[in-house]
């Protein structure tokens, strides 16, 4: 079973027609994704990899049908725009693997997402993957890479950053174990979804036996993430990483949400809340595959 993104998910691709997104639609679809359409203003009556393409998303929802996820491939500026669109079209799940979105727009978004109990994930992730059932974005690449790195099995995974998306999941298959959902949860200063409410889903789904996470310092999601423990609202086996360590105080770290103000979103911080609320942290990435696979062992 898989979170998110499931075979059933049906899939839209805003900005299709661009280098990008025909470059990714394609992939989807390759990888056994249900892409049902594409949007690009202008460029209506056309097809990307047998993908037809609508001038908006509401024609594509009234030719289609009820559509339940949007990818979103368009320029940092323009994500607002299409985010809204996708939202008053019906879609309640956004994918946006965007980067250098004004920074009030995003607020906007998140907000509005929110009010309108619509999931987007990002901006700034480089999309989900479900191992052998489908993938949103260009996590994974090509099938054939795709199905090497990614394999179904229990683990579910949230990384903060877009590259650790891939060697994490390749760390536990070399250590016998799969995946359920990859998650990369985006590199913004904020985003729409934390692992707070991605944990959750994961504690609901019965084929996920234990989670990893790759964390990094700045920003709120590893102590949301412990808060989210604490509440009893996800008590499977959980194993993180907090990269970033050596950082010191209001120093950019990879992302843009990796910055430390004051003392706050420190891996210091971060580690000290973590172990609090019981969750297993590690010391190097290279732990994360062997410490998870002995707590869903030893967890029965």
């Amino acid at each position: 079973m898989a979170i998110l993104l499931t075979k059933d998910t049906t899939v839209l691709v805003q900005g299709i027609t661009g280098r990008e997104g025909s470059a990714r639609a394609a992939f989807m679809k390759g990888y056994g994704t249900k892409v049902v359409a594409g949007v690009t203003p202008g460029r209506g009556g056309e097809e990307v990899s047998g993908i037809p393409v609508f001038n908006t998303v509401a024609e594509a929802v009234k030719v289609k049908g009820p559509i339940d996820a949007s990818v979103t491939f368009v320029p940092g500026p323009g994500l607002k725009d299409a985010v809204f669109e996708a939202v008053d079209s019906g879609i309640k799940f956004i994918v946006s693997p965007v980067e250098r979105v004004p920074l009030y727009d995003i607020l906007e978004m998140v907000a509005y997402t929110k009010q309108k109990g619509v999931q987007l994930l990002g901006p700034g992730s480089i999309g989900i993957i479900s191992p052998g059932i489908a993938a949103a974005g260009w996590l994974g690449g090509t099938p054939e890479f795709a199905r090497r790195v990614f394999v179904p099995g229990s683990v579910g995974v949230i990384s903060r950053s877009g590259g650790q998306s891939a060697t994490v999941p390749w760390a536990l298959k070399l250590a016998g174990l799969g995946m359920t959902t990859v998650i990369p949860v985006g590199t913004e200063p904020v985003t729409g979804t934390s692992m707070a409410e991605i944990l959750p889903l994961f504690e609901k789904d019965p084929d996920t036996k234990g989670v990893a996470v790759f964390g990094e310092i700045g920003g709120p999601h590893e102590e949301e993430a412990a808060d989210c423990v604490r509440r009893k609202e996800f008590t499977k086996p959980l194993v993180i990483f907090v990269a970033g360590a050596w950082a010191p105080e209001g120093m950019r770290f990879s992302h843009a949400s990796s910055i430390i103000e004051r003392g706050h979103g420190s891996a210091k911080s971060k580690i000290e809340s973590l172990k609090e609320a019981g969750v297993h942290v590690v010391d190097r990435p290279d732990q994360i595959a062997p410490t998870i696979k002995r707590l869903i062992e030893s967890h029965g």
